[in-house]
């Protein structure tokens, strides 16, 4: 670095003395003689021969200075090791433990009590494990929502799946069983849909599902009977929306299709074999015949709202036809109609007055207007018309026909406790409402008891 003028400056000066002091005094070579004073003795090499000299080893710094007495102080301890602290106090058996294991004794032989102790402690810790175990496996039921959880509690059964226990579920589920290898999958269908092909083959077995059947089973159940939302199924089982929403779809066509494909209409000698004492004044009942209503969501339509739209319900329904036999069980299922159909126009349109032959009779409530469209018999409570009051016999026969009419009412009421169809029905539903509420209905002829008791009079 130079001056503003172009001289050097003092600094520089300095730095290059300093470099020629150290190049003319400082470098040591294999020639340099130093005072051996300064080194420590074992830093020294003795010569071989007389005439010889000592040299420095490789590596050798002086230490022995007049400044300190040419001594080497020994290096100063720690402060850790300078510090007093108070010995440690081994308990006895510690002590004892470690002075056994200090030696080894190969011949030395174990005492049979302690082979016994052992023997046992092994015994009391395999029980134990074998106790967390069932504890892990009983948790783990418990955290998972499926039908094994509640196998335990037939009111939860009940609530969940409409069964009136555990094992009558069970039993129900053995009758379908051997069907379910045969399920396809909504998502296989719709693939096939797609090239123009058929499907003729289920899935394979080894596809891989999130759920075993009897909890997809039991999915369809508490969706159908509690009502649940599909996303909240999805919380519950620990799967996607969307896997929800094929499970639903797959388990509805394929209980429509196995339980449809059991003739649930009798005929008129299977129907007399089980007539109820009740029935003996009305003996050629065939079956019971009512219409129920399902509430929907309103279409933004106007066309489809009017004729939806109920007079008797004041919303817009879906509206069907439900045969029972006098013995209680669901024999006849139609098809849901707009709500402002009537009676009447459903009964036509149903197709059941083709199975109606005349040697039969059906039981119907006061506002069933079907005599003339119908050629079978019907036991329908009588008008009051333009009397004043009506006759003795009259009432005695509407008495007579309310009280055995009512029959079709509580299967419906059984039917409708699936929440499903308790609340208002939305948009996303309609395209496979017609099988849900078929499987419904079917499904209330496994799930409940008779219905004509020995006290009806």
């Amino acid at each position: 670095m130079l001056s503003f003028h172009g001289f050097p400056t003092h600094s520089d000066l300095r730095r290059q003395w300093l470099v020629n002091i150290r190049r003319d005094h400082f470098m040591i070579t294999s020639h340099t003689r130093v005072c051996s004073r300064h080194f420590a003795s074992d830093e020294l090499t003795e010569p071989t021969t007389l005439d010889g000299r000592r040299r420095l080893i490789k590596g050798a710094v002086p230490t022995l200075f007049e400044w300190n007495g040419f001594k080497v102080e020994p290096p100063r301890r720690s402060v850790w090791e300078r510090t007093e602290r108070r010995p440690e106090l081994v308990p006895p058996d510690i002590q004892e433990e470690h002075s056994l294991t200090r030696d080894h004794d190969y011949c030395s032989v174990p005492e049979p009590s302690a082979l016994d102790i052992s023997a046992s402690a092994a015994e009391h810790l395999s029980k134990d494990v074998e106790t967390l175990r069932k504890d892990i496996q009983e948790l783990r039921v418990q955290r998972e929502f499926g039908l094994q959880r509640f196998a335990g509690s037939d009111t939860d059964i009940r609530f969940y799946t409409r069964f009136p226990s555990y094992d009558h579920s069970m039993a129900f589920w053995f009758l379908i069983e051997p069907c379910i290898y045969k399920m396809i999958r909504v998502s296989r269908a719709k693939s096939a849909a797609n090239r123009n092909e058929e499907v003729l083959t289920p899935a394979r077995t080894s596809t891989r599902q999130l759920l075993q059947p009897i909890d997809e089973f039991f999915l369809f159940l508490v969706f159908l009977s509690v009502g649940l939302k599909e996303r909240d199924l999805a919380h519950r089982f620990n799967i996607h929306q969307s896997t929800v929403s094929r499970i639903i779809a797959t388990w509805t066509h394929f209980l429509a299709t196995a339980l449809g494909s059991q003739c649930i209409w009798l005929t008129r000698e299977k129907v007399q074999a089980y007539l109820p004492e009740e029935f003996k004044d009305f003996s050629d009942t065939q079956m019971i015949l009512d219409c129920t209503e399902l509430r929907c969501q309103t279409p933004s339509s106007p066309l489809l709202q009017s004729e939806m739209y109920s007079s008797y319900k004041s919303h817009c329904t879906m509206k069907a036809l439900v045969g029972i036999a006098p013995h209680g069980p669901v024999t006849f299922i139609s098809n849901l109609y707009a709500g402002s159909v009537s009676d009447k126009e459903l009964f036509q349109q149903s197709g059941i007055a083709e199975k109606l032959t005349e040697d039969m009779a059906v039981m119907i409530d006061k506002g069933f207007l079907i005599t003339d469209c119908c050629k079978c018999k019907v036991y329908c409570p009588p008008f009051l018309s333009k009397q004043k009051q009506m006759p003795a016999y009259q009432v005695k026969e509407t008495q007579a026909i309310a009280r055995l009419r009512v029959h079709v009412e509580r299967v419906i009421r059984r039917i409708k406790q699936n929440k499903l169809f308790d609340s208002i029905i939305t948009m996303s539903h309609v395209y496979n409402i017609n099988q849900l509420f078929a499987v419904a209905c079917m499904l209330s002829n496994y799930q409940n008891t008779a219905l004509v008791k020995k006290w009806v009079k």
